[in-house]
C-alpha cells in the first residue's frame, strides 16, 4: 500500500505577496476547488503519492497558532512576504522559531519542526528558477512564529510591495514549492544545525546548494549571546531529522562568540565543523 504524504500550503488574505504566490498557484497548476476554509475556498493537487491543500488565513501567517488542529497534514509550506528595512529583493526560505521574545509571533526559546531536507530541496529548486530573476536568493536564519511542532518552512518574497506584487518572483515560488513537493523524498543528508551568520546566510547558501549537507535551524551571531546549552538542544529537537553536528561560520563569529558557543557544543557532545571544511569536501 502506498503510503501518501500529505501537505498544506497556506497563504493569509492580509499578506499581497501570498495571494499573488496563491493567483500563480491557481493559474499554473490544475487545483481543484475542495470545500471551504475560514470561508474562503480551499483547493486540493495530487501527484502520486502526495496531496496538497491550499488554504488562505484571514490572519496573519506568523500569527497561526493553530494550524495544527486546523489541518490534517504532514508538512507546512508557509508562501508569504518578506520585509526589510534595506529593501532588497530577495527569494528566501527558512523554518520560524525565537531565540528571543517573540516580537512577530510563536514563543520566546521556541522552534518549529524543521525538514532539513524538504528545505535543501527547495532551496536548489528555487535557485534554479530564479536565478535569471534578479533577485537574491538566500536562507533566512530562525525568526518569528507561528509555533507548529509538524514540519514546516517559510518561502517569501522580499521585500517590499513592489516586490509582493511581482508575478514573476511569484510564478518562481509557485513553481519551486510544486516541483518541491513532487520530487521530495526523504533523503539521506548530512544535517547541521548552524551558528554565526547575519539574517541572510550567504555562507551556509553555498553549502546547502552544492554539498551532502542540509542546514536545520540557524543561529545568527547577534543571538550567540542569548544561548544556552538547553536552547542548543532545543534546536537539535526541532529538527525533522538526527542533527550530525554544529556548522560554524567561523569567520563570521568573534573571538567572544567562539569562547561561548564552542564550550557549549561541548557540553552537549555534538561535534562542530567550519564552513571551509564542508567547502573543501565539495572540491
Amino acid at each position: 500500500m502506498l503510503l501518501v504524504m500529505l501537505f498544506t500550503i497556506i497563504v493569509s488574505d492580509k499578506d499581497i505577496a501570498g495571494l499573488n504566490i496563491k493567483d500563480s498557484l491557481l493559474n499554473l497548476f490544475k487545483f481543484r476547488k475542495s470545500g471551504l476554509f475560514q470561508g474562503k475556498d480551499a483547493y486540493s493537487f495530487e501527484f502520486p503519492g502526495k496531496e496538497i491543500r491550499l488554504i488562505t488565513l484571514q490572519q496573519d501567517t506568523v500569527f497561526y497558532d493553530t494550524a495544527e488542529k486546523d489541518n490534517k497534514t504532514d508538512y507546512f509550506i508557509f508562501a508569504t512576504r518578506h520585509q526589510s528595512k534595506s529593501g532588497e529583493k530577495t527569494l528566501s526560505i527558512h523554518c520560524p522559531g525565537n531565540f528571543t521574545n517573540p516580537d512577530f509571533g510563536g514563543v520566546k526559546e521556541e522552534f518549529c519542526t524543521l525538514p532539513a531536507s524538504l528545505i535543501k530541496t527547495a532551496f536548489i529548486n528555487l535557485n534554479d528558477l530564479g536565478k535569471e530573476s534578479g533577485y537574491e536568493i538566500s536562507l533566512e536564519a530562525t525568526h518569528h512564529g507561528p509555533l507548529i511542532r509538524k514540519p514546516v518552512m517559510f518561502i517569501e518574497i522580499g521585500s517590499r510591495e513592489e516586490q509582493w506584487k511581482d508575478k514573476k518572483a511569484a510564478e518562481i515560488i509557485a513553481k519551486t514549492i510544486m516541483k518541491t513537493i513532487e520530487q521530495y523524498k526523504n533523503q539521506e543528508y548530512e544535517t547541521a544545525i548552524g551558528f554565526g551568520v547575519l539574517h541572510y546566510c550567504s555562507n551556509f547558501n553555498k553549502i546547502e546548494l552544492n554539498s551532502k549537507t542540509a542546514l536545520s535551524h540557524i543561529c545568527p551571531k547577534y543571538n550567540i549571546k542569548f544561548l544556552d546549552k538547553e536552547l542548543i538542544k532545543k534546536m537539535i529537537a526541532a529538527t525533522h531529522e538526527k542533527v550530525d553536528f554544529a556548522l560554524l561560520d567561523w569567520k563570521g563569529l568573534s573571538s567572544e562568540d567562539k569562547r561561548k558557543l564552542i564550550p557549549l557544543l561541548e557540553k552537549i557532545n555534538l561535534k562542530f565543523k567550519k564552513t571551509k571544511e564542508i567547502q573543501d569536501e565539495t572540491h
